[in-house]
């Protein structure tokens, strides 16, 4: 493994490992998680075009392909769970754990990936690549709140958390108090501790969102692990500003619908609404166009606009 391999995984402590999984060549964008425990799970994949880098990382921190007791996803969308076939395929005895409503999916992918493509249309595979099925039988679907063991008394429990997506989970790690919340308290920065959120159609709704966040504060997390990207510490306050984002966006979306239906004037109500506050973030480019490349202004409004169309505004 190379000197730039290994600055691909970050040790986090207790047997946590993050791996920059290098979603479209970007680093320090798309986070995938081991939990180096008696029973080995990984949470997050990426893209399908990520799963050589992740397969590699796992192989260097000693997984060897039949050690992976669980993979894990947040939620079926393909950034994070794009490579879940390529990644089963590589960990034969490994169980596949994902939301009910996103288990079908994974087996039968062609729905979720004509989506998809209506979404991306013709760079869908440039960028994420093509989700393979995953066999039903290896699929263990969960709903509101299930545990998922990981050996030695530790445990994963996982959270029903839609509002980012209907199949959404956060996962509370019973060792280390680290609670994983996928795209449901939206993106983290690093770099600046900017936080924005993720709103994208079709399923992005305010009240469930708040409630989910809502539900996070009352786990009392000793540590938010984002997919997007990293580790933050001060829980209490991200899941706030989490919130605050949520309502910031929303208000700004829903008095420029009021004037214009047209996209392209709520996402300049957006940005103006929101240029001081994330200064920090336009103060770095290449951050801030990253980050933009994956979770987009134009997207996000969208999925405000549908979901404000969805409840008569």
């Amino acid at each position: 493994m190379t000197e730039n391999d290994k600055a691909q995984i970050r040790d986090l402590g207790d047997e946590v490992y993050l791996i920059d999984t290098y979603m479209a060549d970007y680093d320090g964008i798309t986070a995938a998680y081991l939990i180096r425990s008696e029973r080995p799970c990984l949470i997050e994949t990426g893209t399908a075009r990520s799963a050589p880098a992740v397969i590699k990382a796992l192989s260097y921190l000693g997984v060897g392909p039949h050690d992976l007791a669980t993979i894990v996803v947040t939620h079926i969308h393909l950034d994070h769970a794009g490579g879940v076939g390529d990644i089963a395929a590589a960990f034969p005895d490994a169980e596949i754990v994902v939301h009910e409503r996103g288990a079908k999916h994974l087996a039968d992918p062609k729905r979720l990936l004509a989506s998809a493509g209506q979404i991306y249309g013709p760079v869908l595979e440039e960028v994420f690549g093509l989700l393979r099925p995953t066999d039903a039988a290896r699929i263990q679907a969960v709903d509101e709140v299930d545990v998922i063991d990981l050996g030695g008394g530790r445990t994963l429990t996982s959270y029903h958390s839609p509002g980012h997506a209907k199949h959404h989970l956060g996962l509370l790690d019973s060792a280390t108090g680290d609670l994983y919340v996928g795209d449901a308290a939206g993106l983290y920065m690093p770099e600046t501790g900017t936080m924005k959120p993720a709103t994208p159609p079709p399923d992005f709704d305010l009240d469930s969102s708040l409630r989910s966040l809502g539900l996070f504060r009352q786990l009392a997390p000793a540590r938010l692990l984002f997919s997007h990207f990293g580790p933050a510490r001060h829980t209490s306050d991200a899941l706030e500003r989490a919130a605050e984002e949520l309502r910031l966006w929303v208000d700004a979306v829903r008095l420029s619908r009021a004037t214009t239906p047209e996209l392209e004037h709520a996402v300049a109500a957006v940005r103006d609404r929101t240029r001081a506050r994330y200064a920090d973030l336009a103060a770095m480019p290449d951050v801030d166009a990253k980050f933009e490349a994956l979770n987009s202004t134009e997207t996000n409004v969208a999925g405000i606009l549908r979901w404000l169309d969805k409840t008569k505004g």
